[in-house]
């Protein structure tokens, strides 16, 4: 064994070998449990940073430790391969988007196996491979056939930048989620995937996912599909036949709406002023609003702003005509696009009626005080009874919402409904790199799907990307002109490309049978592997990408294609990697390069650093001082065991031979059954990675400090094998190189992948007891043997929970429990 640890011919010589060997690659088997890790797959952007460093880690360390343990792991990796910033860097760099995409992705991959991560690279897929996105199309197909995917006219969010539609989603405060420009609105003809479908499933699945899902996560989704209950009204319109439906949560106000408002994207808006005085006033403020951003536009310190279409509605409770107006804050998103108003108790319409001169009426009047509506400023918006609501006057404003909505039905002008927040799914993109859209266009025949034995319909290479991102497919006559399908004549293909998270919506499941050509997913394959056991990603993607995965995955149950409802059992979000305060970005100038530090200290150094830093769910703040720690930390075990690698190599009897030890011995084997603990525990149930690594160390330092008599030689040596081999097995998933290493040179006949997990033993791993007394009052009442190292708040529960102390304390109130460590408690009552 060299006595330098030379990490670079450790790594190289290790990778090399588990690549030959092909040491991670599994396939079906019944007999064994499996187990399914996945982080969520990268974009090909050109390196590796930082957090995907951080990512794979945490995940490697669990696969490792899972295979160990005898579970069939599989453990793939691929590649989100299409979107926009490959279009943008092709323009940037006049290179087309296949090329730079490829030539990214043959870089990341020799990056992530330099980083020695335990993937099965036999099942690797770019989504941007006509051999996957021939499914994307294919799916497209079927949720078109089930009337799951459906065109309509839109107005939709327009990045100016990247020029093309974004989903509400996408959207992050009126900005665009790539590039960061002010998102307008937009008229289009879009594709639309029928999510709300299943918006009580995705709602109801959240509970089911508590115990495997951080809580935030869950609550982003439950707050994004936002379901409400309420009613829908008819407003007839004052001229005419027509009604106007609105939704509201509140019917118990319906007395209280003295106006209505549209939102400037309703088609009404036009349709009730066209030829009147108006027309031109309405249509001038319809345009300016619709180009603005809509979180601007509900936004709580945003101007309200609205324009008199010059028409009436009859409130239907009262019969009362009230003006119809069109405003800036409401949005055709939200129930049906109209609302009644009710400035008495609703802030947003007090405001409005407040700025334009609109009468208020207060019919919710609270158990103490009074409300004047002439004067008020701010809202009543809580629970009282009911007042100037002609039969329902006294009732119970709670009450009301149930009776109200009663007698809307009776009536014949509503109905009590369940609304929700989430809107159905554009997956339409004015973008060339991405998914084609397989639909055919015909003047007579209107939209033809294209039959699935033509797929895939492949995006052709051979054109010229042009600047600013506009697509180049609709100028591209041997891609667009087409027969049709139907009747055969002359036709046109849909240029508008798929969102790319319909491609991460289901690549966990062609992870399971990547090479399937039968169709998009090999059902004894799916079955066998899905759902993913524990999938890792940033908190980002809450709501994008899980809540449309999620939705993909309940589509295929219901074809038959799989018997989960949910693709991920646990969920992990990592916290970010944070340098000077601020997370890494090239524009702060605070990057730092994985491949400069693994070239200076090693793969091993990288991810020990990067799991002892901080728990996994917690930021990490990079530190230069932390990896040379850890990189002290990985030379010190190597020095350990070089130290002593030539009597450890004549030891050849099993730990089993060790009898009755001296105490020096004894208290190192029993720090070694308790770091096995230690660590099974925080890997296991906690993924307290950091921790983990703590009592590897100190285990280290146990045994560096091992001391014995000449007499004691033999017991020691069994001793200090079982203590080291322990040592490097625990240490194997979060530095595995220099394990694999060690654990030849200590004559391990297998790789540690497939070496058993160590096991501990609970009595050797026990502390020695100590007595601790137990006082009532400042008398002494009991003694009790804990094991010394048991921590002050377990003492204390235990001398509560002695029966005789029970007893004791029956009906009386404990004032305080004071703990005097390893002596005693005392349990002050009275």
């Amino acid at each position: 064994m060299e006595a330098k640890y030379d990490f670079k011919k450790i790594e190289t010589r290790w990778q090399k070998r588990w690549e030959e060997n092909k040491e991670f690659n599994v396939e079906v088997d019944e007999t064994s449990d499996k187990y399914y890790l996945l982080e969520m797959f990268p974009y090909p952007s050109g390196r590796i940073h930082m957090g995907h460093v951080r990512n794979y880690s945490i995940g490697d360390v669990v696969a490792r430790y899972k295979s160990t343990r005898g579970a069939n792991v599989i453990h793939p990796m691929g590649w989100d391969a299409f979107g926009m910033p490959a279009e943008n860097a092709a323009i940037d760099e006049k290179v087309h988007p296949a090329t730079w995409t490829f030539e990214n992705i043959s870089y990341m991959r020799n990056q992530l196996k330099g980083m020695g991560f335990s993937y099965d690279w036999d099942r690797e897929i770019a989504s941007c491979h006509p051999g996957y996105y021939k499914w994307n199309q294919w799916f497209f197909l079927k949720l078109y056939d089930q009337g799951l995917a459906y065109r309509r006219k839109s107005f939709v969010n327009w990045c100016p930048s990247c020029n093309t539609v974004l989903a509400n989603e996408q959207v992050e405060s009126g900005l665009c989620w790539r590039c960061s420009s002010v998102v307008a609105q937009k008229e289009l003809e879009q594709w639309f995937l029928k999510i709300t479908e299943y918006a009580e499933e995705l709602l109801e699945g959240c509970d089911a996912l508590n115990e495997g899902w951080p809580e935030r996560v869950l609550t982003m989704q439950r707050n994004w599909i936002g379901k409400s209950y309420g009613a829908e009204v008819d407003f007839p319109l004052a001229e005419g036949s027509d009604v106007i439906r609105v939704y509201t949560t509140r019917q118990d106000t319906l007395y209280g709406a003295t106006f209505m408002c549209l939102a400037p994207e309703h088609p009404l808006c036009l349709e009730l002023t066209e030829g009147t005085e108006r027309e031109e006033e309405v249509r001038r403020f319809v345009e300016e609003v619709v180009m603005e951003d809509k979180i601007t536009r509900t936004a709580e310190n945003t101007e309200k702003k609205g324009v008199f279409t010059g028409k009436y509605a009859i409130n239907p409770m009262n019969g009362e005509r009230i003006p119809i107006w069109v405003a800036n804050f409401v949005l055709m998103e939200y129930g049906t696009g109209a609302i009644m108003a009710v400035p008495a108790h609703d802030q947003r319409d007090l405001d409005f009626a407040r700025a334009y001169d609109i009468s208020v009426r207060v019919v919710i009047h609270p158990r103490d005080g009074d409300l004047d509506q002439d004067t008020m400023t701010e809202a009543y918006v809580d629970e009282g009874y009911l007042v100037n609501s002609d039969k329902f006057n006294g009732v119970d404003s709670v009450e009301a919402l149930d009776e109200i909505g009663r007698f809307l039905e009776e009536k014949g002008t509503g109905e009590r409904t369940v609304n929700y927040r989430l809107r159905d799914w554009g997956i339409s993109r004015q973008r060339y790199w991405g998914t084609p859209i397989p639909i055919i266009y015909c003047e007579d025949c209107d939209a033809v799907p294209v039959p699935y034995d033509d797929l895939p319909v492949v995006l052709p290479l051979e054109v010229e990307i042009k600047e600013h991102g506009k697509s180049p497919l609709p100028d591209y006559e041997s891609f667009i002109k087409v027969d049709c399908p139907k009747c055969g004549k002359e036709a046109r293909r849909e240029t508008d490309t798929m969102d790319t998270f319909v491609c991460s919506s289901w690549y966990f499941d062609r992870y399971t049978c990547p090479r399937y050509e039968e169709g998009p997913l090999d059902e004894k394959a799916l079955n066998y592997w899905m759902p993913v056991d524990q999938y890792i990603g940033g908190i980002e993607h809450a709501v994008l990408h899980l809540l449309y995965s999620r939705f993909f995955t309940m589509v295929l149950r219901d074809m038959g294609i799989i018997r989960q409802g949910e693709p991920y059992t646990r969920l992990l979000t990592q916290g970010m990697v944070i340098k000077d305060g601020a997370k890494m970005s090239k524009s702060r100038g605070n990057v730092v390069d994985p491949d400069d530090i693994v070239s200076k200290y090693g793969a091993d150094t990288v991810r020990l650093f990067m799991l002892f830093a901080s728990p996994p769910e917690k930021d990490l703040e990079w530190s230069d001082r932390g990896v040379e720690g850890a990189f002290r930390f990985i030379n010190r075990v190597w020095r350990l065991v070089c130290n002593n690698i030539e009597e450890l190599r004549k030891v050849d009897q099993p730990p089993a031979a060790m009898k009755a030890l001296p105490e020096n011995l004894k208290k190192i084997r029993r720090k070694t059954h308790q770091t096995i603990r230690k660590v099974t525990s925080d890997i296991e149930d906690r993924y307290h990675f950091n921790t983990a690594i703590a009592a590897i160390m100190e285990l280290t330092n146990s045994i560096y400090l091992l001391e014995y008599g000449e007499g004691e030689k033999s017991e020691a040596l069994l001793v200090l094998k079982e203590a080291v081999e322990s040592l490097v097995q625990l240490l194997y998933p979060f530095a595995p190189h220099i394990c694999e290493e060690i654990w030849q040179e200590l004559g391990g006949e297998d790789t540690l992948t497939r070496h058993p997990w160590p096991e501990y033993d609970e009595d050797i791993a026990r502390e020695e007891e100590i007595p601790i007394v137990i006082q009532v009052n400042g008398k002494v009442r009991n003694t009790i043997q804990v094991e010394a190292g048991t921590d002050d708040e377990e003492i204390k529960k235990l001398a509560l929970n002695n029966e005789k102390i029970v007893q004791m304390t029956k009906d009386k109130e404990v004032q305080k429990v004071i703990v005097v460590p390893k002596k005693l408690v005392n349990i002050v009552i009275r």
